[in-house]
């Protein structure tokens, strides 16, 4: 028996149950298919736990710095992990029973449990269910990548899933790849008090961003005690009495580290393998993202990809917004595209890294005449008065235009103040408009429209 609808939504993320929110109260009949758990991977494998894991971490950092406050401490700082793999499970929890409470009361929605697979444009079986519809919305997201390095299949590791398992600290984490998921990791781990070394092939961490913030970063992480080889040019695996060999380089310094653990984090792939994307005419790329328009609509007319497996985002945030992007075209009349949007991230390490628009090095590719300001966080009075002064802010605009093309705070509260910024760019407002706001003290905000004011053509 065939169930037909007026849409169906392949996946429970973030995109996923607010589309059928709108959908549903515009008087739709709507089923959601979710295969294993509802939230995706924010809520289950990504923001929620592992930024909670990062929160017991700072509190750990915090309490070992505690005489640098005038606290006398009663005595060593004792983790005990499986507390705090407790709290980020419980904070999960919570989340995705209130995820799939507000699903199943929905009405006029449907909730199907199981492996969606197309048979046809049109049509999805679900375990022993046919459902049908002309709209159909797939929000399947992604997952680590294991790519065929040299020895993988010989050793045990852990990605960063199995990495929220965890209810001990490693002897020695030996985290391969140096970008945002492997190095929240690093920190975090470094904090609870395992040793940590992080193996980048590349030559610097964090590659996408300019070379001084890649650089900060590296001094942030080695102050903490964390050792970094980037370079590694020869990364492979052996197993070991006390863990897992990794090698490292080939032509200098130690050619290989040993680990109790080792973090595999070295890139993302989607979940789009086992869909039937073929028999719904469904056009994939070389990495197997769903190809899209500027409107999210795929190869197939009638069906939509949101969220990380369409490649046009790798965050909770871009994910909601395709949400956002495909409701207004279709409910309300809308002509939103992608390629509006203007990219803001935050790595989360600590202190923060919290960017928007493009790099310093993108905007001098551009060719266009730069204006760029930059100012240590020594010169923050909020983040003196903390005690956290590591990082810096710093800002590029057109010199022509003067709009902001991007900036970048690695610092106290850079993933907050960073917004600021975000919307002045998102209003097309030149920069001198927000440079004569009069800001609150003491905030890290308050430094923007001085570093604005500092703005100078670029060497």
């Amino acid at each position: 028996m065939i169930q037909s609808f007026d849409a169906i939504v392949i996946g429970a993320g973030q995109a996923g149950p607010s589309l059928a929110a709108r959908l549903t109260a515009a008087g739709m009949t709507v089923a959601i298919v979710e295969r294993k758990l509802f939230g995706g991977t924010c809520v289950n494998t990504g923001c929620m736990p592992t930024k909670t894991l990062v929160a017991s971490a700072y509190a750990a950092h915090l309490a070992r710095r505690e005489i640098d406050y005038g606290i006398v401490p009663r005595g060593p700082v004792i983790v005990d992990m499986k507390r705090v793999r407790e709290r980020a499970d419980t904070v999960s929890r919570n989340a995705r029973t209130n995820v799939e409470t507000w699903l199943r009361r929905m009405k006029n929605l449907t909730v199907f449990e199981g492996h969606a697979r197309f048979e046809n444009p049109r049509r999805v079986r679900v375990g022993d269910e046919t459902l049908e519809a002309d709209r159909i919305f797939i929000n399947v997201g992604g997952r680590a990548s294991v790519p065929d390095m040299p020895g993988v299949g010989s050793v045990d590791f852990l990605t960063n899933t199995l990495m929220l398992q965890l209810d001990v600290v490693p002897e020695h984490l030996v985290v391969v790849g140096g970008s945002y998921i492997g190095l929240e990791f690093a920190q975090m781990y470094r904090r609870f008090g395992a040793e940590v070394t992080v193996v980048e092939k590349g030559p610097r961490l964090v590659a996408r961003e300019d070379e001084d913030v890649s650089e900060a970063i590296r001094e942030i992480l080695s102050a903490e005690g964390i050792t970094v080889r980037t370079n590694a040019t020869c990364i492979g695996f052996k197993p070991h009495a006390d863990g897992v060999a990794v090698d490292v380089d080939c032509t200098s310094g130690d050619p290989f580290v040993v680990g109790s653990h080792v973090l595999l984090a070295v890139g993302r792939r989607p979940n789009t393998d086992d869909l039937g994307l073929d028999r719904a005419g469904v056009a994939l790329d070389a990495r197997g993202y769903i190809l899209v328009d500027e409107k999210l609509s795929t190869s197939a007319p009638g069906i939509w990809a949101l969220g990380d497996c369409n490649g046009r985002g790798a965050f909770t945030h871009t994910a909601y917004n395709d949400y956002e992007i495909v409701a207004a075209n279709l409910l309300d009349g809308a002509d939103r595209r992608v390629d509006a949007r203007i990219p803001g991230y935050a790595l989360y390490i600590d202190p923060p890294l919290g960017r928007v628009g493009m790099s310093e090095t993108e905007a001098r590719r551009s060719g266009r005449g730069l204006l760029v300001s930059k100012r240590p966080m020594t010169r923050v009075g909020r983040a003196v008065e903390k005690g956290e002064t590591k990082g810096f802010m710093k800002i590029v605009a057109d010199a022509e235009t003067q709009q902001i093309l991007g900036a970048a705070i690695l610092g106290l509260n850079g993933d907050e103040a960073i917004h600021g910024i975000l919307d002045m760019m998102n209003a097309k407002t030149a920069y001198p408009i927000l440079q004569w706001a009069v800001p609150i003290h003491p905030t890290v905000s308050e430094l923007i429209p001085t570093l604005l004011g500092e703005l100078k053509p670029a060497d």
